[in-house]
Order: structure tokens, then sequence, then C-alpha cells
């Protein structure tokens, strides 16, 4: 329903809404937003570099190995009946729907059903940056749909489940592999004192790696699409050589310097405020002792302070369901949501401001059709 809200002005092709000056193209604004395009682009040639030049974007085809494959592969499979572009935008309008429906499952595990309504409606409207990616084509929701699904399936003890939705994670942006990470060092820490104790020969008795290997899947789907580099690009790293892609940079908080290629200006305190959230959120997650999310959220927050790319929310977004569990009681509170309830009206014009100008300029639509 929120995504209604925000397609409404460009649907209607309303010319300003609150002031703010809105583009006439109509729906054309909501699919040319980064990066849909290129997952368009992917999807349409699948990496085969004489398709992609057919499109007129100047970049090299190796480009485009940043761009994971399951997420195209769905979008090419709904174009037969949807088109290349809006198969895109129901993929992930979709996909948001099972974010939103996995984080409330996931949410439920620790809070009442009231609460757990509330926690998932405030995950769908916030932060705006989410709301933003989850109604333009985008990954990002499927991505984190996967997360929260495989998340609650490990809770469960469903492992294969956890596996599968992992790999489907992993297939559709590569940060996906930390999730194995949060959950080897979640299976095999606690362990540790047992296997210094225990002979070699029963260190697999200790570790239970039976249930174990049902998470390996993830880094065999890694694998899987590595391979799928070898056959496409005839090189299984291209993933490493596709350019300035990847934003991971030594030392770390690099994202300061205005001179970076993807900063690009010194306006950037909100930066500090991501950071701090995310670093309390953390702690009230080792406190409370969830260690899976803790170790998720850890290490996916470590890898964020050597980002470098002013965009920095929308590369922390896979951790914000889990600081809104962290926080939990909070969001929950009458202060929060009256707080939430005054920031409707902002979120919903930034949302609106941010589309408007977070455009590819496509001069021909015909390649995307």
């Amino acid at each position: 329903m929120p995504t209604l809200f925000i397609w409404a002005p460009f649907f209607f092709r309303i010319k300003t809404f609150w002031t703010i000056p809105l583009p006439q193209e109509g729906m054309a604004t909501i699919v040319a937003n980064y990066d849909g395009p290129l997952f368009l682009v992917v999807a349409k040639s699948f990496y085969n570099s004489g398709i992609i030049g057919g499109f007129e974007f100047s970049l090299p085809s190796e480009y485009y190995a940043a761009h994971f494959p399951f997420f195209p592969l769905l979008i090419r499979l709904f174009s037969f009946v949807l088109g290349f572009p809006y198969a895109m935008l129901a993929i992930t309008v979709l996909s948001s729907f099972l974010a939103v429906f996995f984080f409330f499952k996931l949410a439920g595990l620790f809070f009442d059903r009231k609460q757990s309504l509330f926690l998932a409606f405030a995950f769908s409207i916030f932060p705006a940056r989410w709301l933003i990616v989850r109604s333009v084509g985008s990954a990002e929701p499927l991505f984190i749909a996967a997360i929260l699904a495989s998340f609650y399936y490990f809770r469960s003890k469903k492992y294969l489940w956890a596996g599968l939705w992992g790999a489907v994670a992993q297939m559709t942006k590569s940060p996906g592999i930390l999730l194995f990470a949060a959950y080897a060092a979640v299976w095999i820490l606690p362990r540790l004192r047992e296997l210094a104790a225990a002979k070699a020969g029963q260190w697999l008795k200790h570790l239970n790696l039976t249930q174990f290997l049902y998470l390996g899947i993830i880094p065999l789907s890694l694998i899987a699409v590595f391979t799928l580099y070898a056959f496409t690009y005839g090189n299984f790293f291209a993933y490493f050589t596709s350019g300035d892609n990847i934003h991971l940079f030594f030392p770390p908080f690099q994202i300061f310097n205005y001179s970076a290629p993807w900063v690009g200006t010194f306006w950037l305190e909100e930066v500090i405020f991501v950071y701090l959230i995310g670093f309390l959120g953390l702690i009230r997650l080792i406190k409370q002792k969830k260690a899976d999310m803790a170790w998720f959220v850890g290490i996916f927050f470590a890898s964020i302070i050597f980002v470098s790319h002013r965009d920095i929310l929308r590369y922390s977004l896979p951790v914000v369901p889990f600081l809104l569990i962290a926080f939990g009681e909070v969001v929950n509170s009458r202060e929060f949501k009256a707080a939430l309830f005054f920031l409707l009206i902002p979120i919903y014009l930034f949302s609106l401001a941010y589309i408007s100008q977070n455009v590819m300029p496509i001069s021909n639509w015909a390649p995307f059709l």
C-alpha cells in the first residue's frame, strides 16, 4: 500500500506536490530510477556482451558482473506476462511484501502479535530510504526478504530452508556471504571449548555438521554465480574486476573524504547518526543474547564502516530490521508511535523528491521493452 501512494503522483503526472516539482514522464520515472535499468540490461542480456552493447549506457560488459543474477532472472521469467519494466516493478513489490511478512514472523518470536504488527508497519515505511528502494526497481527488497526468511528458519531450527533462503540472498547480492559468516560464528564459536577438550576424531560429532552442511548451500550458491561468470565472461572472478562497483576502502570511514568519486560532498553529518544507531543496536542485541542477529549485524556493520559511498543508508538497509527488533520496546512505545506518525509526511515528501531526481537518463526505451 505505501508503494501505491508513492507511485500515484507519477502515474497521474501531477506537476507539483506540496510545492515539490515532479517530472512528467509518468511511470517511466519509477522504472528509470537507479539501478533498475542496469538490472533490466542483465535481465535481457544475461551477461551476453553482444546484447549489452545494444544499450545506450557506455559501460563495459564486465560492469554488470556486480549485478548478481537472481533478481534479473526473476524479471526475465515474469517478463513473458508483464514485459521487462513492469516485471521488474512486480518482483520488487512482491519481494517487499515477503520482506515485511518474514519480518513480522521473525518479530513474532520475541514480541506478541500486536507489538509485532506495529513493528512490521514501522518497517514497511521506515527508514524512508527503504520505502524508496521498495517502490522502484531494486534488488534490495528481495535480498532483505531472503535474509529475514533465512533467519526465521534458522531460529526455527529448519536449517535446510535457512540455507535455501540464504542462497537466494547470496545469488541476489554479493554481501549474502556475510550471512553465512554469521551462521558459522554462531555454530562454531560456542563449541570451541568442547572442541579443545575433545579428540580430533570427535570434532564432527561436537560440531553436528550434518545440520550445518545445509547452510553450506550459501557459499555453494556464490560459487555457482562465479561459475556463471566463468562461462559468460571467461573470468571466474569477474565480479572483482567489474570496475568501481565495490566501494570498500581502507582505512575505514573514508566516506568523509569529500573528494571520493561516490561521495562528492562534505554535507555528511547524518552518516555519524547511521553509525551511532547501528552501534547502539548491536550492543542491545548482544545484551539481549540474540547471538545470531548480533553476529550478522556486527559483521555487516563492520563492513559498512569501510564503505565510501554517499548513499550509506542504502548499504545499511539489511541490518535495519534487526535494529528494529533490538529497539522493539522503544519502537512500540507511545512516544515512538507519535514520532512515526509525525514523520509520515516528511518521509513521503522525501521519497517523492528523491525518486524524482534519482533517474538514469534514457533516450531510447526500445531495448528495455
